[in-house]
């Protein structure tokens, strides 16, 4: 990393720890955020490509929480799931088998993909007393403000996986498309944390195992959204949607609200799909305020 991260000193005051899990047969690598004595421990899921380090920003604004931070399978540290696809079922039951594992009775979170993996886990099942969902993708990615983007998204992910190795590894990993896709994302204006958005994006954006797994994700993330799972999901559920989401517009945030048997939309301004990085603080307070009055059910 070479961009100052101006969430750095907030982030410093809270402790983190490295650990590993046996899940799934893999692997799994994952970072607690805070006390262990915390009243309240969120499993947080991070976003397509990314890993632990893209919502630190937003646990760098949760001090007294307890916030434990896995690789999704087949990112960051975190080894793929051996011997099977990573489709919308494998990564459902990794999330339960790693809260089963962890911290039980965990609130959840997942931002965008991970919005995704998280819901689906607990329509299924997965035992949480809240459900957060951070720029949840609420509605079909081919359908929304940026369909011919996410089109042209599906044939450079499926040349990546079908070009001999050497070069669809590179394709995968250049850095300039990289650039092109957080350059696409990032809204705000301000060019301090411009910066550190593209540097996060350089610094972890390639950091998958292998272009199978990759492609594998890319098409769970494009061919399912929060929308099928939400009617079975009773738990309190918040949606933190950005007012500037070129993947699942606002209108289309309101309608997946209505889904949930028991569901609060919180709408942060002049923001695009990236909260966690430019409104972390905004985000965190919504947080707060959703996990305040039964705070002592979610330890």
């Amino acid at each position: 990393m070479t961009a100052v991260n101006p969430y750095a000193a907030e982030l410093a005051q809270i402790p983190v720890h490295r650990h590993e899990v046996e899940v799934a047969g893999s692997t799994t690598a994952y970072w607690v955020y805070g006390e262990a004595d915390a009243e309240t421990t969120i499993v947080a899921v991070h976003g397509f490509r990314g890993e632990h380090h893209g919502l630190e920003p937003v646990v760098a604004q949760l001090p007294g929480f307890r916030v434990i931070s896995p690789d999704l399978p087949g990112f960051g540290e975190t080894a793929p799931l051996p011997g099977r696809r990573h489709d919308l079922d494998a990564y459902a039951q990794w999330l339960t088998d790693f809260v089963a594992a962890v911290a039980p009775g965990a609130v959840v979170l997942g931002h965008s993909f991970g919005s995704i993996v998280a819901s689906a886990a607990v329509a299924r099942g997965l035992a949480t007393p809240k459900l957060i969902l951070i720029n949840p993708i609420g509605a079909p990615a081919l359908e929304g403000p940026r369909g011919i983007l996410t089109r042209l998204a599906v044939f450079y992910y499926d040349a990546g996986a079908k070009l001999p190795a050497r070069i669809g590894e590179a394709l995968l990993r250049n850095p300039l498309i990289v650039r092109i896709m957080s350059l696409a994302m990032v809204k705000t204006k301000d060019a301090a944390i411009r910066r550190f958005v593209h540097d996060q994006h350089d610094t972890y954006f390639s950091r998958f195992a292998d272009r199978d797994t990759l492609r594998d994700a890319f098409v769970t993330s494009v061919s399912h959204d929060v929308r099928e799972a939400a009617s079975a999901i009773a738990q309190p559920t918040l949606l933190v949607a950005a007012e500037k989401d070129d993947i699942t517009p606002l209108s289309a945030q309101v309608t997946l609200r209505d889904r949930f048997p028991d569901a609060e939309l919180e709408v942060i301004p002049r923001v695009g799909h990236l909260i966690h990085y430019e409104t972390p603080r905004e985000a965190a307070s919504a947080i707060r305020r959703f996990l305040r009055p039964s705070g002592a059910d979610t330890r």
